[in-house]
């Protein structure tokens, strides 16, 4: 078992890409760093890495999103496409950052949360708003680097 005090990093991994997972899973073996995939169906994982885990959660909207929020602790670091997840973890003082690199903190999540309503407002009327684009090179590189700043973060306050 691994200390309770060092830094976790969460991922809500039911929509996460493939080279976020393999990022986020080296990154714990490098920093001794348990990682903690959380999601209602099964993840691809390293079987041969200490410090990742997968965690089954049920079926049902927001399931993985409230098990992250009931265990996550202030210090921690939580990956999420889903905006309102980053808004619940920013406000426990949780680190927070999207597969595509950026962090989600007090002075953005709020902006963001107000866009990603405002989006869905629009598309409930038949609106189409498009999607996000694919996931690329940019974004996996971007993604690290922003990985790497939060962590050496947390790590450095425990």
């Amino acid at each position: 078992m691994l200390n309770c005090d060092k830094v976790r990093i969460w991922v809500d991994a039911d929509a996460t890409p493939r080279q976020v997972n393999t990022i986020v899973s080296k990154a714990g073996a490098r920093c001794e760093v348990e990682v903690l995939f959380v999601s209602n169906h099964r993840v691809d994982l390293p079987s041969n890495n200490p410090y990742v885990s997968f965690v089954p959660v049920g079926s049902g909207e927001d399931v993985a999103d409230d098990y992250i929020v009931d265990h996550v602790r202030s210090g921690d670091l939580v990956i999420t496409a889903d905006i309102p997840l980053a808004s619940r973890v920013v406000d426990k003082k949780v680190l927070a950052i999207s597969p595509r690199g950026n962090e989600y903190n007090e002075e953005n999540v709020r902006e963001r949360l107000s866009i990603r309503d405002f989006l869905h407002n629009l598309r409930s009327t038949g609106v189409q708003t498009g999607g996000p684009k694919p996931y690329g090179s940019t974004d996996k590189k971007s993604f690290a680097a922003t990985l790497d700043r939060l962590l050496t973060r947390a790590l450095s306050k425990r």
